[in-house]
């Protein structure tokens, strides 16, 4: 009976603790479809605190109003010595996608990652370069945690004993489907933090979804003109001589060209940098660079930002720097208002003052081994893990205070983000190199808030250069880092002449690409995202009762069961279909919709898969009924401020062609203000039966860059 009274007893202790550890969410709306719960309490600094920015209060309205898409029953919050977990509904039919930037897969539902600030190694496991604590289902919602800690994520990877929907328990010995990952019906994420954030995105679908999101981090950047031109990243000990000497040869080869990346050997000291230049490879920086911008040449400087004791600004940022070094330079506390005024203080003046046009931001991602360890201290209070999952974003979000300041945008490249940077103008890279996976991170790109470019530098073979190079051209940035290999776009030259066909191109299409970054910075619409995001696309939650599920009569069904991560949307109208080294054939899966060949405007099919062997010279690219493309001459550098362009719009299909075509400066920050302007453009047939074209007049007072109109039907 004693032994009775105790078990009663410790059962209920246990179950009296469960109760008072659970947490009851009270579930505000802060904008139409966002809502926020807190759990706890939640620590003072967190991703958005970091990033700085507010949300887009006008454009969120415009999506509409939504319904909470889950079931707030079914949400758990326990906090439990000073650890937040968390507990989120899973139906049978979801999927999950997003969790920052993975290289490998596209479909997160079923993995376990620790979402952490890092270099990519090669796993999708959480540790990369911007490991975003944000997840789209597509049950058309999403949820979001505010916190700049590290995360525990178990994506629908665990069954609980007290599961609303337990799998039903299986027999090894005799049951043929027995499963070693049973499934779950929950997402569950640990929160090293005694209280967090929690905010809930509604659709009704995935796009509404990652828009809200996006939009609530400040919308998408805005790149200038030029940051959608080409790029080449010179060798790393380059003088002034040798970098005036690769632009003349781009000029004089006909290659196009907008801005040249300077590697560490433009500063007189690097890992850790002193900031100033050396003047024995730039004897005159600022005459230097004001005789590129005659050139129509940008620079971007190659920085990370550990302070040498030699950096002129040393003594002065010492006090407002970490306990521990990289490569011995001191580490700045970023949140601190006196580290950041002595540090990119050295940057305006010394370097954007007289026209530098930004930056390439390294080394503050990871590994382990490089970085502050986590026992590191910083005197502005912040933990290391706080300051290692958001160095990345603080180093965006100042040094984009500068440009503002001098109204002047800029596009660099950087090796850390996270969720809160969205708005801000840069791109991730890194030195992982598997090209198949660097078209999987550009799709997940879409669903984490961030850029990313499948850059260039060297490859085995000239098939290998082609096949690159015609992802550049569709991706944030066109860019070959030559950094050590000292390439450049002639260096293969049995392919020399497509590479600089697919240059050219790029430069025709910088109209399309900077109206898709506009959406991007209006809307929240990625300009690179998944097909799963595109209407007509629906990849989970398929009814078998409303389609054809006869896989040999229906093989669309297949493609739309499995993931695909070879394939992307870029910009509103085209699908990208990338081909890979050694690859003569492939399958592309084509949203319900009529679809048509880019190059040619031949039909390519609508709602199915097609299997296509496009040759070397193609990269595949198929295009929506009804868009309208616009295309401006290929010039090699990107048409400067007022100066206006000729535009052929071109248009693909049967159906009624429109396009919103965007219009500013392009290159200082008065779009901020107002100073922008949209151009209706539509396409249809005429009385005649043939195409013809109209574009609405420019707004009174608004930028106007556009010149000659002609347009064009491409197709039978």
């Amino acid at each position: 009976m004693c032994k009775k009274k105790v078990t009663l007893f410790f059962f209920a202790a246990i179950l009296i603790n469960q109760y008072c550890n659970a947490q009851q969410l009270i579930w505000t709306e802060v904008l139409p479809g966002i809502w926020k719960g807190i759990a706890g309490k939640p620590e003072a600094y967190n991703l958005l605190k970091a990033a700085g920015v507010l949300p887009d209060k006008a454009a969120i309205a415009s999506i509409g109003k939504a319904v909470f898409p889950l079931d707030k029953i079914g949400i758990s919050v326990k906090i439990i010595e000073g650890k937040t977990y968390l507990r989120f509904p899973l139906d049978k039919e979801e999927q999950l996608y997003g969790f920052g930037l993975n290289f490998q897969t596209v479909q997160q539902r079923g993995r376990i990652m620790e979402l952490h600030v890092d270099h990519y190694g090669g796993t999708d496991n959480g540790r990369t370069h911007s490991p975003t604590p944000f997840y789209v289902s597509s049950k058309g919602y999403g949820i979001f945690i505010n916190s700049a800690r590290y995360l525990q994520v178990y994506a629908g990877t665990a069954v609980r004993k007290g599961s609303r929907d337990r799998p039903a328990e299986q027999d090894r010995n005799t049951d043929k489907n027995w499963n070693s990952q049973p499934y779950s019906d929950a997402v569950e994420i640990l929160v090293p933090a005694a209280g967090v954030e929690i905010y809930v995105f509604a659709g009704p679908g995935m796009m509404d979804v990652v828009r809200r999101f996006n939009l609530y981090n400040g919308g998408g950047c805005l790149p200038p003109r030029w940051g959608l031109g080409f790029s080449q990243r010179v060798k790393s000990l380059y003088n002034e001589d040798e970098v005036k000497k690769e632009a003349d040869d781009f000029e004089q080869r006909g290659y196009p060209l907008d801005f040249i990346g300077l590697e560490p050997g433009w500063q007189s000291k690097s890992y850790p940098g002193s900031f100033e230049w050396d003047k024995s490879r730039f004897p005159h920086p600022e005459k230097f660079v004001e005789e590129m911008l005659q050139k129509n040449i940008r620079l971007n400087l190659w920085i990370n930002p550990y302070v040498s004791t030699h950096a002129p600004f040393y003594k002065n940022i010492l006090p407002y720097t970490g306990s521990h070094t990289v490569w011995n330079g001191v580490v700045p506390d970023f949140t601190m208002p006196q580290a950041r005024k002595y540090f990119f203080d050295q940057l305006k003046s010394n370097q954007i003052k007289f026209g530098v046009s930004g930056y390439k931001i390294d080394e503050v991602d990871g590994f382990d081994f490089w970085l502050w360890p986590d026992v590191a201290t910083f005197p502005g209070g912040l933990s290391a893990v706080q300051m290692r999952q958001t160095y990345g974003v603080l180093l965006q979000r100042y040094s984009t205070e500068v440009f503002r300041g001098q109204n002047k945008r800029t596009f660099g490249l950087v090796r850390a983000s996270n969720a809160g940077a969205v708005s801000f103008p840069y791109v991730i890279y890194n030195d992982y190199y598997k090209h198949e996976d660097f078209i999987t991170a550009l799709i997940n790109s879409g669903y984490s808030g961030v850029l990313w470019t499948p850059e260039v530098r060297a490859s085995t073979t000239s098939e290998e250069w082609l096949r690159r190079m015609q992802t550049v051209v569709f991706s944030p940035m066109a860019m070959i880092n030559a950094w050590a290999s000292g390439t450049e776009p002639w260096s293969y030259a049995d392919v020399a002449p497509q590479v600089k066909e697919l240059a050219l191109l790029r430069m025709q299409m910088i109209p399309y690409w900077y109206t898709a970054f506009a959406k991007y910075h209006f809307e929240g619409i990625p300009p690179f995202r998944a097909i799963n995001l595109e209407e007509g696309f629906n990849q989970q939650g398929i009814s078998k009762d409303s389609i054809n599920t006869n896989l040999q009569e229906n093989p669309y069904l297949v493609a739309t069961m499995k993931e695909i991560k070879d394939q992307y949307m870029a910009g509103e109208y085209l699908l990208v279909a990338p081909m890979f080294t050694g690859v003569k054939t492939r399958e592309v899966v084509l949203p319900k919709g009529n679809w048509y060949d880019f190059y040619t405007g031949e039909y390519a099919g609508n709602g199915q898969i097609i299997t296509i062997t496009p040759g070397l010279d193609k990269i595949p690219v198929f295009v929506k009924d009804g868009a309208i493309i616009p295309m401006q001459p290929p010039l090699l550098h990107a048409a400067k401020a007022g100066e206006k362009i000729a535009i052929e719009f071109r248009h693909y299909g049967e159906k009624v062609g429109s396009f919103k075509l965007y219009d500013d400066d392009g290159e200082t920050f008065n779009y901020e203000k107002g100073d922008y302007c949209w151009r209706s453009v539509s396409m249809k047939k005429n009385n005649k039966g043939e195409w013809a074209g109209t574009i609405s007049i420019p707004e009174k007072n608004k930028p106007n860059t556009i010149g000659n109109i002609s347009w064009k039907h491409i197709g039978p």
